[in-house]
């Protein structure tokens, strides 16, 4: 036998190899993919997979074949990436609002192969996971201009739900009228409470009318119907093209960095993972002094930074508040559960909404 049949030889056994190897790998996808669409997490993990990049690299000795090595595991993931979002195009994610509203859109682009689920309300998105219909929700948590979504931070503190990641939206809002409308001739507009509070100045201004409605693309929605040249909605600009309504004026937010917060939230809970630098917490405590000050005192003489802290009324009892905080470092760490070990002898209550590694940027 020749070198060459003899090299021929070795490569078609390493292939029969490597095409069981492949089979293992990719029945193992199956189950990541399962995973991920029980908590609501998207396909790509960038910071996993430069990981594993990194970790199996180091496997390959010889420097020559090191870079052939990374584009060899690179592509691999590629086509796991493209399994697995074959799996989960009936993955199921519910929102609140119609097409077009910012909701629908971070949705879209959290989980593109997915299928958007709308809902009338917050609370009917939240529960329809609960109920099993939907796999995730996808809610807004706060607004950079606006501040909190009240309603979602109370549904999580007495629902059942896990939070599974923070997503960041940019949100630019538009002036949108029926077709052939001018600005002149608009009285009166309408949108969500949160895009109003947002373009207040630009309201004032103008001397309009503000109307609330559920959401911003339910308001363009509205006004497309009604095809009133008086009214006007205050949407994105995909909500344009989805409701034949004319853009009037582009950009009217106060500020040029408005930004939504979006978490999903999930049935499972994430599993325990060390890499995560981030959590949502919430407590409360009994209504004695000194209380709030020691379980506030716990998590920063545990090593743990509180990014922010911030109180609502429970509605069960009367001048009875639960607090959330959002804390930098790792809950399932020794020290993360010390801490929620001695938070727990403090507080009436305690509960881990959910942990997640960086907030992700959603680009358009």
């Amino acid at each position: 036998m020749s070198e060459l049949d003899r090299a021929r030889e070795i490569i078609n056994e390493v292939d029969r190899e490597m095409a069981e190897l492949f089979c293992r790998r990719m029945e193992a996808v199956k189950t990541v993919a399962k995973y991920k669409q029980e908590r609501g997490l998207p396909v790509l993990d960038a910071s996993r997979e430069a990981a594993v990049i990194e970790r199996n690299s180091a496997l390959v000795e010889n420097d020559e074949l090191r870079p052939y090595y990374v584009n060899f595991i690179t592509n691999n993931m590629e086509v796991s990436r493209a399994f697995q979002h074959r799996l989960l195009e009936g993955m199921r994610v519910a929102y609140s609002g119609v097409p077009g509203a910012f909701a629908n859109i971070a949705a879209m682009r959290i989980f593109p192969d997915g299928t958007p689920v709308s809902f009338p309300d917050f609370r009917s998105a939240y529960e329809s996971v609960e109920k099993g219909e939907c796999d995730c929700a996808v809610l807004p948590i706060e607004n950079s201009h606006a501040g909190d979504v009240t309603q979602v931070m109370d549904l999580a503190f007495f629902g059942s739900l896990h939070m599974t990641g923070i997503y960041d939206l940019q949100v630019v809002q538009n002036l949108l009228g029926v077709p052939g409308s001018r600005i002149s001739q608009v009285t009166k507009v309408i949108s969500h409470q949160q895009a109003l509070d947002q373009c207040a100045q630009y309201i004032r201004d103008h001397n309009f009318t503000p109307e609330g409605a559920t959401n911003t693309a339910v308001a363009a929605k509205q006004v497309a119907i009604n095809a009133d040249p008086s009214v006007a909605a205050i949407a994105s600009i995909e909500t344009a093209k989805l409701y034949g309504l004319q853009v009037l004026e582009r950009n009217i937010n106060e500020s040029s960095v408005n930004t939504t917060r979006f978490a999903v939230f999930s049935k499972a809970a994430k599993a325990e993972n060390t890499a995560d630098r981030h959590f949502f917490l919430f407590f409360t405590v009994k209504n004695e002094a000194g209380c709030l000050a020691k379980a506030i005192n716990a998590i920063g003489d545990a090593g743990f930074n509180m990014k922010a802290l911030k109180s609502r009324p429970t509605k069960e009892l009367i001048w009875e508040y639960y607090f959330s905080a959002e804390v930098e470092g790792n809950v399932h760490t020794e020290k993360g559960k010390a801490l929620l070990h001695n938070l727990e002898e403090i507080c009436s209550s305690v509960k881990v909404l959910g942990t997640y590694d960086r907030e992700l940027q959603l680009k358009g």
